[in-house]
């Protein structure tokens, strides 16, 4: 089976390059109910199976994908309407999908909720666009026949999608699902494909930011083995692959993100990458080597010099988590404040941006001293700083002009010690008059994270100002 393909453009019978990738788009009935978990096992179920499964993620996520990844083997890929353009997500799913036999999407949230009172950005804005039927994950450990009711309304209230089916989780045993199943089947005239029952082994743990990153855990693949025995024993994944087969061919969109032929790589970027950072788009990482990056790994945990490059990114993570093990690293913060020192460009984001201030101070309240680049200390909150950002840049950096306007995202629990000096401010937020970010000779840092499909020629430009700033 050829899953990405030129064919037929059914909507003007001429001949025209279309996405054939079978999908499907596993959604919730609100936040919490088990669709990382469920999702998980399923791709590690079909890539069992010999599959090459491709996984996304819906919203600007960083933890679920881990997981996704793992257990597919395959980088998982965020489709975000909010950060995205529309053309972007759809040409970021058929670049990410073109050799994949199946295509698997883990939605956010519910299903129907977006950024305020319409479902604008949300799983069914996602699902709608992509053209995927969509799998229903209903928790039903407090419920039985009512578990119909649910179904009935999240099938009904938006025609232009595809609700064709169900899935169960916290089933409390056979009886339980048969009574639910068959008041689903009957009443809101859904197929049930399965369940997962009441285990809390199946459970992913969960800390202050969400779900534990899967690097983090030694036993992963065990975890995602168990997981896919599960679901091969209690959901029908023979129907589910029959259902992604079924859908719709896309008329694929005139690539604007990459570049129309392969460019030699022009450039060297490290990218810290460790137990302690690992949260960037997949996405953004492809752009970069697309365009011309070479992206050169190193450990702000391990390594006591930095690698031969022309730029560092340092993106999220927790270095709050390991904050004694980053402090004690004193050699490669020397070498990171010698390159600052020499101009190299340092871009950093959220935990790239902690690791880069005077300290971290943990949520037991004792305090690690950092790079000392940022002057000011990170520390660790109580409530978490959420949100989608519109942005001003209010210097001209590695990828944005004084002026540009971005849209980012923040998830965080820490926050700053003191004000920076409004001059080194790196944004001002739209809307609100609040001061991000801080920028200083060649360091820009940030607590928002900014993803490079945003704009056509975002990775372009950083590979173009990493070029320049080496001449």
């Amino acid at each position: 089976m050829s899953p990405a393909s030129i064919g037929p453009d059914p909507t003007s019978g001429s001949v025209s390059p279309s996405i054939t990738t079978p999908r499907v788009l596993v959604a919730g009935t609100t936040s919490g109910v088990g669709k990382t978990t469920f999702t998980a096992g399923l791709l590690a179920a079909l890539r069992r199976r010999g599959l090459r499964v491709q996984p996304f993620k819906v919203g600007p996520d960083y933890i679920d994908p881990g997981y996704l990844s793992a257990a597919a083997g395959r980088p998982c890929r965020n489709l975000d309407e909010w950060i995205l353009p529309p053309s972007a997500v759809l040409e970021l799913f058929a670049h990410a999908s073109r050799e994949a036999d199946l295509a698997v999407i883990e939605g956010m949230m519910g299903l129907f909720d977006g950024r305020d009172d319409r479902d604008e950005g949300s799983t069914a804005s996602v699902a709608r666009r992509l053209a995927a039927p969509i799998l229903l994950l209903i928790d039903v450990g407090k419920t039985s026949r009512s578990a119909a009711a649910i179904a009935l309304g999240y099938r009904q209230l938006d025609q232009r999608i595809q609700v064709v089916g169900v899935i169960l989780n916290n089933v409390a045993g056979p009886r339980h699902y048969r009574w639910t199943a068959s008041a689903i089947q009957s009443l809101a005239g859904l197929p049930v494909l399965g369940y997962l029952p009441a285990r809390p082994d199946l459970a992913v743990p969960e800390r202050h930011l969400g779900l534990i990153p899967a690097g983090e855990q030694a036993a992963a693949d065990e975890y995602l083995a168990r997981l896919a025995t599960q679901v091969e024993e209690t959901v029908d994944v023979s129907a589910v692959v029959a259902i992604a087969r079924q859908a719709a061919p896309l008329r694929a969109p005139k690539p604007v993100l990459f570049p129309g032929r392969p460019v030699p790589a022009v450039v060297r970027l490290g990218i810290a990458c460790d137990a302690a950072f690992g949260f960037y788009y997949q996405d953004s990482l492809d752009l970069l080597e697309a365009w011309g990056a070479r992206l050169i790994p190193f450990s702000p945990l391990r390594d006591a010099d930095l690698p031969a490059v022309e730029g560092l990114y340092l993106g999220g993570g927790f270095p709050e988590v390991f904050a004694e093990r980053l402090a004690a690293n004193h050699a490669l913060h020397a070498a990171i404040r010698h390159a600052a020192a020499r101009g190299l460009p340092i871009y950093a984001e959220c935990g790239g941006l902690m690791y880069l201030s005077e300290g971290i101070t943990d949520p037991a309240g004792r305090r690690w001293p950092m790079v000392g680049l940022v002057p000011a200390w990170s520390v660790m909150g109580d409530r978490p700083i959420i949100g989608y950002r519109d942005l001003m840049a209010l210097h001209s950096g590695p990828f944005f002009d004084q002026g540009d306007l971005l849209h980012g995202h923040e998830f965080h629990h820490s926050s700053l010690d003191r004000p920076l000096p409004p001059a080194c401010a790196l944004y001002r937020l739209v809307g609100t008059g609040r001061f991000e970010g801080y920028t200083r000779g060649s360091l820009f840092a940030s607590y928002v994270h900014l993803h490079l499909g945003t704009g056509p020629d975002l990775a372009r430009r950083l590979v173009d100002f990493l070029r320049r700033a080496h001449l």
